[in-house]
This record gives structure tokens, C-alpha cells and sequence, in this order.
């Protein structure tokens, strides 16, 4: 089978098209605007999910303004275009901090385009704040990381397929990249601990369409559910071959850490149907600040049917936590961002967020997600309260705290 790509960018585009404020109540300001950056690909293959994200903080942004700004100053962004390369965005990043003289960036999707900026933001003292759920192994003192790390994804996913769905037998399947890879080796540690065994642990490139003889290989494996990181284009590809070689998600149910709201849309819901999803936020919370956040921003990007998803979520709620950083230590500094960044709480539309002191990552609340008929999740499991994030889950709380304390991610020297 061969995915035509122009599926996907068709079923997500209406979600992405404009990037402009929109006036959410018209406000005077006496002050100079507060600059921040939004680094994320406008042009290239990953431009569908980023604009997404880039509309999640001018939408945050529009809503700062509208109640008054920060420090009683506007907030403008500038928006750069990574191009989906990760040499653009590190020039795009250094434009950002040097010319323009940002010290907050929010954006980068992907592992490949963190990394690439990374050591732009460390040699010049600004701030990212990254909201993509990553694979950990990951402590800067000038990021914040919004999105999940794999003991907030698998921590309470790989017990409950065991234990709930009575599953022993683990094909792991990804993306041939760090993220992916790094994810099955927490997962594992973990399947290993319950009991259970991994059969398989195979990877095509990131892209990749011809899912058939993947398929084939889980179909003769003996496994009795797959594991997929699998990342992008390719889920709707991998997703659709499954159904069409006849495999049940009642039978064997593919348990993912990538598949969004926005895949079900792309693919069809009927091909999800049946399967499962670890996220901290699904678009189905039932909750009156979900649900409101969901009509605004489908009011922002002027699409009635734009769907809302883990990292757009985070997105947004990212740039909540810095307006407060800075109205509590009242400078725009790197600095004084981490400092005040320490944690600071905030109400999410999934609910309760805190940055953990220690490691710059958010406390989140896992939540298990099973793909329903009409593209929406069923919450068939959640924790009752946001959990530690522990970048370096793969080794230990205990490790993993060790490993951020060595990068100078103590509480003591976050101050400063």
C-alpha cells in the first residue's frame, strides 16, 4: 500500500492556516511589548503539526494580551520558519536570541530540532521551552519541557495492557530514530517487570509508506499486541495495512505513543477503532475548561472542526507557566526565568500542571486512551493526580534525579 501524503495534509490543514492574532478585546498599552520567539516549521514535511503548535501559543499570547499582558506590557511574537531541517532551525534560533535579542523561545517539535538549537540557547543564556513528549535522557538549565517523558507515557501504560487486557507478548515497532528507539528501551525494563516478554523490536524510516511486509512479520510473530512508536506520515500507512491485512484490535491491539487525535483524522477513525493511545491529554477530557479551550481555539483558527491534541495543549499552557516565571521575578532574563519557573502551577485545559524544581519538566497526569468510532478517545484509565517527571526513567527516580542534580538542575542552583 502506498499513502498518498495529500491525504494527511488535506485533513489537517483547515487546523493550521493562520498564524495572525486575532483581536480577542482590544486593550491599550502605555509600554514597550515583551518579544518572544515561536520556532516552528511554516514550510516542509513536519509544517502541518507545527503551525498547529505555533497557533497554540499565539492563541495563549492573544489571551495574555486581552487580560492585560505581562508586567503590564504586550506580548509580541516573532515567528520564524524552521523548514523542517534541523540546520534551519538552529540558524533561525540564532537569529532569534542575536538580532532580535529574545530571550524566551517556545517551539521545535522533534528530538532533531532540540537538539540542533540546544547549544545555541546554552552558550547564549535564552530560555526554550519545548513541548513535545520526548524520549528523556535530557536536563538543560535553559529548557523547559512541557510535554511527557516516557515514565508518564509507559509508567502506568505497560502494567495496565498486562494486567488489564491480559497481553504477554510485545512487538515493538517504531521509527528508525532516537525517539522511537529510546522509548523501547523504558519499555522493555518495564514489560520485563510484569511479567511479560517483547518478541520483536523492528523500525522503518521516518516517512516510510510500505508497511506490508512490517505487517506480515507481526502477523507471523506470535505476538499478542504491538507497541508502536511509530512516528508521522507513517501511522497512517501502518494503521491502514493493519486493517487491510484483516488483524482485529480486539485480538491484537496496537498500544501507541505517538497516535493523536490528528492521525485518527487523517487515517479515519475505522482504522484506529479498537486501539489505545498513552497521553496525558486527549481531546475527549470531559471537563468545562477542556471544553472551552477546545471552542476557543476552534474560534482562533476560525475551523469549527479543528481538533486539539496532546502537544497543542501543552503548546498553549507553556506560555501560562512564563507569564508567571516572569511576573514573579519581574525580569525577562534566562536567569530569573528559571528561577521563577520553579514550581509554578497552572490549571491546563487537561487539568493540573506543575514544573518540577528539580529537572525543568512538568508533572503530568497519565491517562490511557481508547480510539472510539468517531475519532474521539474513550479515558479508559487515569492517574487521579499529575506524577514526577523522571527524564532519566530508563535508570531509576533515584538516577534519574542524580543525572539532572549533575547538570546543575538542583533546586539550590536553579536560582541562579
Amino acid at each position: 500500500m502506498v499513502f498518498n501524503r495529500r491525504e494527511f495534509l488535506k485533513t489537517a490543514a483547515t487546523a493550521s492556516a493562520a498564524l495572525a492574532l486575532p483581536a480577542l478585546g482590544s486593550r491599550a498599552f502605555a509600554a514597550d511589548a515583551i518579544k518572544v520567539g515561536a520556532l516552528y516549521s511554516q514550510t516542509g514535511g513536519l509544517s502541518v503539526a507545527e503551525k498547529l503548535l505555533a497557533n497554540g501559543v499565539m492563541m495563549a499570547v492573544a489571551e495574555i494580551n486581552a487580560a492585560g499582558g505581562v508586567l503590564g506590557r504586550p506580548v509580541e511574537v516573532v515567528v520564524e520558519d524552521g523548514a523542517s531541517d534541523p540546520k534551519t532551525f538552529s540558524e533561525k534560533a540564532s537569529k532569534l536570541i542575536l538580532k532580535d535579542k529574545i530571550s524566551t523561545v517556545f517551539g521545535c517539535h522533534t528530538s532533531a530540532s532540540r537538539k540542533a538549537v540546544l547549544p545555541i540557547f546554552e552558550r547564549r543564556g535564552a530560555m526554550l521551552f519545548y513541548q513535545t513528549h520526548y524520549e528523556g535522557f535530557e536536563c538543560s538549565r535553559n529548557v523547559v519541557y512541557s510535554g511527557a517523558v516516557p515514565n508518564q507515557q509507559l509508567s502506568n501504560y505497560i502494567p495496565w495492557i498486562v494486567e488489564k487486557l491480559g497481553k504477554k507478548k510485545f512487538f515493538i515497532v517504531g521509527s528508525n530514530y532516537v525517539y522511537p528507539r529510546e522509548m523501547a528501551k523504558v519499555s522493555k525494563k518495564l514489560i520485563e517487570a510484569a511479567g511479560a516478554e517483547w518478541v520483536a523490536d523492528e523500525y522503518l524510516e521516518l516517512g516510510h509508506s510500505e508497511w506490508a511486509v512490517m505487517v506480515s512479520k507481526i502477523k507471523e510473530s506470535g505476538a499478542d499486541v504491538v507497541l508502536s512508536n511509530v512516528v508521522g506520515d507513517s501511522i497512517i500507512a501502518f494503521y491502514r495495512e493493519f486493517k487491510n491485512q484483516g488483524l482485529s484490535q480486539e485480538v491484537l491491539p496496537i498500544c501507541a505513543t505517538v497516535t493523536s487525535e490528528i492521525e485518527i483524522a487523517a487515517m479515519g477513525a475505522e482504522y484506529a477503532a479498537g486501539s489505545y493511545t498513552s497521553f496525558p491529554y486527549f481531546m475527549s477530557i470531559d471537563t468545562p475548561a477542556n471544553k472551552s479551550f477546545i471552542d476557543r481555539f476552534r474560534t482562533f483558527v476560525n475551523d469549527p472542526k479543528a481538533v486539539t491534541y496532546h502537544s497543542l495543549e501543552a503548546a498553549y499552557f507553556q506560555v501560562f507557566l512564563w507569564k508567571q516565571a516572569v511576573e514573579k521575578s519581574g525580569d525577562l532574563s534566562a536567569d530569573a526565568i528559571r528561577a521563577g519557573i520553579r514550581g509554578q502551577t497552572y490549571e491546563a485545559p487537561g487539568g493540573k500542571v506543575t514544573t518540577d524544581p528539580d529537572n525543568l519538566h512538568c508533572w503530568l497526569t497519565p491517562r490511557i486512551g481508547q480510539w472510539q468510532a468517531d475519532g474521539q478517545s474513550k479515558v479508559v484509565n487515569a492517574y487521579p493526580a499529575p506524577i514526577k517527571p523522571l527524564p532519566y526513567s530508563a535508570y531509576g527516580e533515584t538516577e534519574s534525579n542524580l543525572f539532572c542534580t549533575s547538570n546543575g538542575l538542583d533546586a539550590a542552583k536553579l536560582k541562579g
